[in-house]
């Protein structure tokens, strides 16, 4: 008896396994398909050769400067915000065991978002010291967020309420910023505030690759102890988790990654909000949905950015058709939630 339940155990765990192989594998294929979509799109279309030579980086007049300037940096910056906003979305739901605790939910990019736009209304500065403020307010508001969270012990619900009050006291002072500037700095704002992948440049992406890559591999390698804190604080601790400083450095990463990417792209809506629950559908449960999330966050911003290029007579922003995808999805959650007592 003991031996045929062993066997049923690991053929669960082996199935498992193949299923988020598979599932990662498609996403990774389905992601590079729209990511040489986005180099193909564009007033003028070229051959899967000539994209090909010229990210080789041979001169071809015309089709270098269109793939190289304009379409290959906005494909990268989409790719490593997406992946970046799906990492984080997924780590701190897993982490607070409730799908309402997104990034964007709980207040962590309304922070960079009324450093930008204080940066851009009121201090009159651009481009790098905008990014660099956005990420330093958004390390620091869900330090707070989290400082206040504590109490006597950590709670994730604590955490989740006084996140989404931070979120609408922050938005409160955009609407006023917005309100009190000049007509003509507001446009400017209006366009960071929306989440774009309009006016990359290839400087843009180094610093946005060494953060993805560097706060990626921190979510990949916790990723285990990512599965314990799932099971609530008691459990871990049981398990001999170190759950204060396991979720410290979780926090810091997914934090990190979350302000960097808007800080380049601006707050593209709801991103990290639906990556982790579409991932986690996909790849099951009991295993670390980290990379597959980052997939589907970035498989989401190339698909939005290519609707909202190429779909209506008129181009609209990457946030826009994320915001579209996911409010209907946030209020079916809210419904769900309210019918089950609050369970996730």
């Amino acid at each position: 008896m003991t031996n045929t339940n062993s066997n049923i155990v690991r053929e669960g765990f082996y199935r498992r396994r193949v299923r988020r192989a598979v599932v990662t594998a498609a996403l990774g294929v389905f992601t590079a398909i729209l990511c040489g979509v986005m180099l193909y799109l564009g007033n003028t279309r070229y051959s899967p050769e000539v994209i090909l030579r010229v990210l080789l980086g041979e001169e071809i007049k015309g089709a270098a400067f269109a793939i190289g300037t304009i379409r290959l940096p906005r494909m990268l910056a989409g790719l490593l915000a997406g992946m970046a906003f799906g990492m984080a979305g997924n780590t701190f739901q897993t982490m607070l065991r409730n799908p309402l605790a997104s990034p964007d939910i709980i207040g962590v990019t309304s922070g960079s978002s009324v450093a930008a736009v204080l940066c851009i209304l009121v201090f009159k500065v651009s481009g790098s010291i905008v990014s660099i403020s956005a990420v330093i307010a958004g390390i620091s508001v869900a330090f707070f967020i989290y400082a206040l969270s504590r109490g006597g012990s950590f709670s994730g619900g604590r955490l989740i309420l006084i996140g989404i009050g931070i979120q609408a006291m922050l938005n409160a002072v955009i609407s006023f910023l917005l309100l009190r500037a000049n007509q003509y700095d507001v446009p400017a704002a209006l366009r960071w505030l929306s989440g774009s992948l309009n006016g990359m440049e290839m400087g843009d992406i180094p610093g946005l690759l060494t953060v993805v890559l560097l706060c990626g591999c921190l979510l990949v390698f916790f990723g285990r102890q990512l599965k314990i804190l799932e099971l609530g604080e008691h459990s871990a601790v049981t398990l001999g988790l170190r759950t204060d400083r396991t979720r410290l450095f979780l926090v810091i990463s997914a934090v990190f990654l979350i302000a960097y990417a808007t800080a380049v792209t601006g707050p593209i809506a709801f991103v990290a909000f639906l990556a982790g629950p579409i991932a986690g559908r996909m790849a099951g449960a009991g295993n670390s949905n980290t990379i597959p999330a980052g997939l589907t966050g970035a498989a989401l911003v190339l698909l939005a950015d290519i609707i909202g290029q190429y779909a209506f007579n008129t181009r609209f922003p990457v946030g826009v058709i994320t915001g579209i995808l996911g409010a209907p999805y946030l209020i079916y959650l809210l419904i769900r939630m309210n019918k089950t007592g609050g369970a996730a």
